[in-house]
């Protein structure tokens, strides 16, 4: 290939007579010793009283090393004479920068053995502890590549990006560049670190001059750029994903259907099918996940915190909103219930959820508390470090959970209450009645066989409906959810129901009573596929139902009890095993007996 032929540079340190590299070798210690002079003189500077402390923003203390991060001096003058020769060709390939970073690997992964067979005693012998040859070579290599990108490449580049109306071809040349840079950059420092036993901890400063992508640290308007572009193609796919409505469905598992008591297992929620989120929630999971892939490439946090905040981050909060208008656009405390509308904001809802859980996964993952953690310093939060938890102070996505957990828990108040009002409408009326005379269709002196007895008439809708709506539920809503809905459904209905009856005005006769612990049971009976004991979730009916079935001794001494009681009689309903209605209720339930005092 053409390429091949143009990176036939000879390596001079190794065409080098015994003579040349004598004297190249005085040259080289002399220049490091130069080197080395100045950088103890900068740090003397640093250490002076008057000097000032470097930033914390900085991940690195001034000291020797750091300066000579920015490579060596001796090798970077090896560098000079091959920029020329290859400046030639990269203009040749101005739209294929592909082209340019295959000869600069080329090229230094050619003059590779040499630098390390001849400079690494030199830099040894210069005492320059610490130092690769290989690291410097490469750095020299990737500072020659950055020269000529900041004037030649990306230049071209920004201008066109303002000024032509193809902004798809623009795009495409922008991330196609990137791209070739993030593999450039992860092929040369496979180069520089060939051989070395890296420490744990390498600088921040070190890993900005082995990186190409260093050319944004200095035009925060080209990294924004970058971002704008990666956004944009995100968004887009995006769009198009949405354009199919079947994204925004998820298949339903057969033992869901086939209505199966939940097991602990079905609470540990990890994947999108275990929150039955729809596929578009992991299409954005996905993306965002590849442009924060793409955000380890820059080398400092600044530049990555800008970068995910302007991709990542953004493309997040525009589904979010998304999912929230979506939810909104239903009406649910305005509108009757239909199927459709639970679907989809049971799905909408799981879709936050798993987003919510996987931005949790990537928000405990040290970068990115270490992003948080700079970040809030760097915006001067610092005042406000006794408000907040370390936790908090860390949290790279904080905002964006706590919007996320608020969409789930307003939207599922809104199904509770629609749910609750709708029950309600539908027994009003029987409530009403509860207790009442035209209710009882036997004498007082007949008590019916609850065995045989029938769910009051006008209680029969309300309870289909109910069943209705809780096994669709099931079906749609993730199980955490699904938990939480149906038990705060059922303290609600508890609360409806007891309230309801008009206690100490009505006077429960026995038929009456058993009627009532028919209906109870018939209510019960719906949320037994999801417990074993639903009356716990009902604590207001099932203790008005204990005192109205109580023995007529034992009501008229706890009766008397409570009256003259000094702890309002919390003791007294504690021995019969009354544990939430308190005094003042009991003592009106009492009274709605039929021989109530």
């Amino acid at each position: 290939m053409e390429k091949d032929k143009y990176s036939q540079v000879p390596n001079p340190l190794i065409l080098m007579n015994e003579a040349n590299k004598e004297k190249y070798s005085e040259s080289f210690l002399a220049l490091c010793a130069l080197q080395h002079v100045q950088a103890n003189r900068e740090v003397r500077q640093c250490q002076m009283p008057a000097a000032t402390t470097p930033s914390l923003s900085d991940s690195k203390y001034f000291d020797k090393t750091a300066c000579l991060d920015n490579g060596l001096w001796a090798i970077d003058e090896l560098v000079h004479p091959i920029v020329s020769r290859m400046e030639y060709h990269f203009s040749k390939w101005s739209e294929q920068p592909e082209f340019i970073f295959a000869l600069v690997y080329k090229i230094t992964k050619d003059f590779m053995d040499g630098v390390d067979d001849i400079l690494q005693p030199l830099i040894d012998k210069a005492r320059l502890v610490g130092l690769s040859a290989k690291e410097s070579w490469v750095t020299g290599m990737v500072k020659m590549l950055l020269g000529y990108l900041e004037t030649q490449i990306f230049p071209a580049l920004v201008t066109s990006y303002h000024h032509t109306d193809d902004k798809l071809e623009v795009h495409s040349s922008w991330m196609h560049l990137n791209d070739q840079m993030i593999t450039f950059d992860k092929r040369m420092q496979l180069l520089a670190d060939s051989g070395i036993q890296k420490v744990a901890l390498v600088s921040e400063g070190l890993s900005r001059s082995l990186s190409v992508f260093s050319i944004y640290i200095g035009h925060s308007d080209w990294l924004r750029i970058w971002a704008d572009v990666e956004l944009n193609s995100a968004q887009n796919k995006l769009k198009s994903e949405l354009e199919d409505e079947a994204s925004w469905l998820c298949s339903i598992d057969p033992q869901d259907e086939l209505g199966h008591q939940e097991s602990t297992a079905k609470f540990l929620l990890s994947t999108r099918e275990d929150y039955k989120a729809p596929p578009v929630s992991e299409f954005v999971v996905k993306t965002a996940s590849a442009m924060i892939e793409r955000s380890h490439a820059l080398p400092t946090k600044g530049t990555k915190i800008q970068y995910c905040r302007s991709t990542s981050v953004q493309f997040l909060n525009d589904f979010f909103v998304l999912l929230h208008e979506r939810c909104e656009a239903l009406q649910l405390p305005n509108t009757a219930l239909q199927e459709e509308s639970l679907l989809k904001a049971s799905y909408a809802i799981n879709a936050a959820r798993y987003c919510e859980y996987v931005v949790r996964e990537w928000d405990e993952d040290t970068a990115f508390m270490e992003l948080g953690a700079h970040g809030n310093y760097v915006d001067g939060n610092q005042e406000q470090i006794h408000k907040h938890s370390a936790q908090r102070q860390c949290s790279f996505f904080a905002d964006e959970i706590a919007f996320l957990v608020k969409l789930g828990t307003d939207f599922l108040e809104q199904i509770m209450s629609s749910i609750l009002i709708e029950f309600e409408d539908l027994s009003w009326d029987y409530v009403q009645s509860i207790g009442s005379s035209n209710e009882q269709s036997l004498p007082d002196d007949q008590v019916p066989d609850e065995e045989n007895l029938e769910v009051s008439p006008g209680f029969v809708a309300s309870l289909e409906v109910l069943r209705e709506r809780t096994t669709k539920l099931k079906l749609y809503l993730n199980s955490k959810d699904f938990l939480d809905l149906w038990r705060s459904i059922a303290e609600g209905l508890d609360y409806f129901v007891y309230s309801s009856i008009r206690w100490g005005q009505v006077k429960f006769s026995d038929p009456a009573v058993v009627q009532l612990r028919v209906d109870s049971k018939a209510l019960l009976r719906i949320f037994r596929p999801y417990c074993s004991r639903p009356e716990a979730f009902f604590p207001f009916v099932t203790d008005s139902l204990k005192l109205l079935t109580m023995g007529e001794t034992d009501a008229q001494y706890l009766l008397e009890a409570l009256k003259n009681g000094k702890d309002d009689g919390k003791s007294g309903l504690r021995q019969h095993g009354l544990h939430h209605v308190d005094g003042s209720q009991a003592v009106n339930v009492l009274r709605s007996r039929k021989s109530g005092g």
